[in-house]
């Protein structure tokens, strides 16, 4: 019965770990689409200035 209790314990907290590396890298994904957005702003905004 205490195999049991650690196993259940080992899946919760390896779930735990999961969840949490997902939450921080999903984080890290919207920091990097917000800096490309912003470099392809800066590119168009840099192109038109330039050409005229």
């Amino acid at each position: 019965m205490k195999a049991l209790l650690y196993v259940v314990a080992l899946i919760m907290v390896i779930g735990w770990v999961l969840g949490f590396i997902v939450y921080a890298i999903g984080g890290l994904i919207h920091i990097l689409l917000v800096i490309a957005v912003v470099s392809i702003v800066f590119t168009l905004i840099g192109n038109k200035t330039s050409s005229t």
